[in-house]
C-alpha cells in the first residue's frame, strides 16, 4: 500500500512537473509569437513609410538636382560649373537680390543666394516676348516675397522655375504648373528667412 502511495505521489509530482514544463513552453511560444508580430508590424511600418516617402517625391513638380554646396564666394570669383541650367545650388555671392520682376538678367551667383533663402527663381529665355513678360509679371504681383523673375538668355528651355535643388522646365507658359511648384517649394531652402 505504501509503495502504491509513493508511486501515486511520484506520478503526481511527475505529472505536475510535466504540466509546469508544458505551461512554461506555452508561455515562451506565446512571448515569441508576440515578438514576431511586434517586429512584423514595425517592419511593415518602416516599409510603408519608405514607400510613402518615395511616392511623395515622385509627385513633386520638376526634377531633383543634386546639391553642389552653398559656399559664399566673392563677386567675380571663378568656380566649378553648375550641374543644371539654370543652377539650383552651388557657390554664390553673399548678398541676395530683392524679390520681384526684373527686365535685365542678374548673375546666377546672386540668384542662388535667393534660392538658399527658400526663394523661387523663374527665368525666361526670350526677353522680347511681351506676352510672356506680362504673364510672369502677374505672378510676381501675386507672390511679392520669395519669388524673383528674370530674363536669362542662356536657359535651355523657354521658361525655367528653380528652387534649392529642384528645377522645372517648361516649353510654354503654364500658370498652374508654376504656381504648384511655388506652393510646394517656397521657403524650403536650407536658410529659410521671412524676407
Amino acid at each position: 500500500m505504501r509503495l502504491m502511495e509513493e508511486n501515486q505521489t511520484i506520478s503526481k509530482s511527475e505529472q505536475e512537473r510535466r504540466e509546469r514544463l508544458r505551461d512554461s513552453r506555452t508561455r515562451k511560444i506565446k512571448r515569441l509569437a508576440i515578438w514576431i508580430v511586434i517586429l512584423a508590424v514595425i517592419g511593415a511600418g518602416i516599409y510603408g513609410a519608405v514607400k510613402w516617402s518615395s511616392k511623395q517625391g515622385e509627385h513633386k513638380p520638376g526634377v531633383a538636382v543634386p546639391e553642389m554646396g552653398r559656399d559664399h564666394i566673392a563677386p567675380g570669383t571663378e568656380h566649378e560649373p553648375y550641374n543644371s541650367n539654370p543652377p539650383t545650388s552651388g557657390p554664390h555671392y553673399a548678398n541676395p537680390a530683392n524679390w520681384g520682376f526684373y527686365e535685365e538678367p542678374l548673375s546666377d551667383e546672386q540668384l542662388i543666394h535667393n534660392l538658399e533663402h527658400g526663394g523661387i527663381w523663374i527665368s525666361y529665355k526670350n526677353p522680347d516676348d511681351s506676352e510672356l513678360e506680362a504673364q510672369l509679371k502677374a505672378i510676381s504681383e501675386k507672390y511679392t516675397l520669395k519669388v524673383i523673375i528674370t530674363p536669362r538668355p542662356q536657359d535651355d528651355s523657354p521658361i525655367a522655375v528653380a528652387a534649392w535643388g529642384r528645377l522645372l522646365k517648361l516649353e510654354t507658359f503654364d500658370r498652374s504648373q508654376i504656381e504648384d511648384f511655388i506652393k510646394v517649394f517656397i521657403n524650403k531652402g536650407p536658410e529659410q528667412t521671412p524676407y
